[in-house]
């Protein structure tokens, strides 16, 4: 499914978002909300099956990728987890969107799921793909084999991670996709073609912070200071909520997300997928499309 030649735009106080829509007359909406490093396109085999069940789709992009962008120069371009929280309350506002239900991979359930814990009851459902709950805590304990795979988070705290990251990101995101899913999983075209969502300085910059906040290599953005709090330690959340995971994710391993259920006060449901790394939504759209409609009924 190709994007949308109408890619539609809503700002924020400190954004431009761009969104993909679908089926704009659907009675209820599903919010797509990508990962790193990842575009909107990530969910263009998933979103045929939920329009034709009926739900209108929205698919922003996140601060950092494009199309999406800063609406001043001077605002610091932070990417600690708190601001994809914050990033996708104010889109839902914008949107005046009534509980929708918010999906999101990688970064993209950070921002949901944190979404959710700075606005309760935003959501009428929360998916989270490929990251587990409550694992924004840089005092988490990891096992040997999880450390190794982080590797790239520490680089990026270093000057030759930095420097790499500006100059080769692009090499460095390929690096990514080859690694965290079974060999061969992509096509090369649509690799390059979801790469330009990252030709902007701003994605580096978001990408850095982002790594280096989440273990204390870089400082808090004050602008978010209360959204911290309330993020830290991760609070209880009361949506049903549903968990899939690659069982050959080879970045986050499906241990990362296993008992988390003390998290959450209402249904939470765990779905390992089979043959499946990190990318679920493009590796096996149909069976991630057919999980989450399943759990909505």
């Amino acid at each position: 499914m190709n994007t949308p030649m109408n890619m539609q735009f809503i700002e924020t106080r400190l954004l431009r978002i761009g969104y993909c829509e679908w089926n704009p007359q659907g009675e209820h909406t599903i919010v797509l909300a990508h990962g790193w490093p990842d575009s909107i396109r990530c969910w263009h085999h998933v979103v045929p099956h939920l329009v034709a069940a009926g739900y209108r789709v929205v698919a922003p992009a996140l601060r950092g990728f494009l199309p999406t962008t800063f609406l001043h120069e001077d605002t610091p371009r932070t990417g600690q987890l708190s601001s994809l929280g914050r990033d996708m309350v104010e889109f839902v506002a914008a949107l005046g969107l009534n509980k929708p239900v918010l999906v999101g991979h990688d970064w993209g359930a950070r921002a949901v799921a944190n979404a959710c814990g700075l606005q309760p009851g935003i959501a009428s459902h929360m998916v989270m793909i490929s990251v587990g709950y409550g694992t924004n805590d840089p005092a988490q304990s990891l096992s040997m084999e999880q450390t190794q795979l982080y590797w790239y988070h520490w680089f990026m705290a270093t000057e030759r991670g930095q420097r790499t990251v500006r100059a080769e990101g692009k090499a460095f995101s390929q690096r990514m996709w080859d690694t965290w899913a079974p060999k061969g999983w992509y096509l090369p075209d649509e690799f390059e073609q979801t790469a330009m969502a990252f030709n902007t300085p701003d994605w580096a910059e978001v990408t850095l912070h982002s790594y280096q906040h989440r273990w204390g290599h870089a400082p808090s953005d004050p602008y978010y200071d209360e959204d911290e709090k309330k993020l830290v330690p991760a609070p209880v959340l009361q949506m049903p909520t549903l968990m899939l995971h690659g069982a050959l994710d080879g970045v986050s391993l499906p241990a990362t997300s296993a008992n988390k259920e003390k998290f959450f006060s209402g249904l939470y449901e765990r779905h390992l997928i089979n043959g499946v790394g990190h990318f679920p939504q493009r590796e096996a759209p149909q069976k991630v499309a057919e999980a989450i409609l399943e759990f909505l009924k």
